[in-house]
């Protein structure tokens, strides 16, 4: 990635770019299949599209007229890495609770 272009946390900071990625998650849309979902005009949306192709988290494919997008999910693989050390915290506090609660019932 160079300097001048977004990060993915920047990317999935904005909502609505977070809530086209759950439509795509479900399998691929066209962006007039978006728009029917999103609060949004079609500029904005194609917009969006954009900014997410060009940063590796949607794939799109010509079919005869239309583009279809779909999820890619492995720049998520950034994000998922950032999070683990915070999943292990919780993990650990989890387990603590767990064995308080059981010592709890005894």
């Amino acid at each position: 990635m160079r300097a001048d272009e977004p990060s993915v946390f920047e990317i999935l900071a904005e909502p609505n770019r977070r809530r086209i990625l759950d439509l795509l998650r479900r399998g691929e849309h066209s962006a007039g299949e978006l728009l029917e979902h999103l609060p949004l005009a079609q500029p904005t949306v194609s917009k969006h599209l954009k900014l997410l192709r060009e940063a590796g988290l949607v794939a799109v494919r010509q079919d005869a007229q239309r583009r279809l997008y779909r999820l890619r999910a492995d720049p998520l693989a950034e994000i998922d890495e950032w999070l683990a050390p915070y999943r292990a915290h919780w993990r650990t506090r989890l387990d603590a609770l767990e064995r308080h609660l059981d010592a709890m019932d005894e």
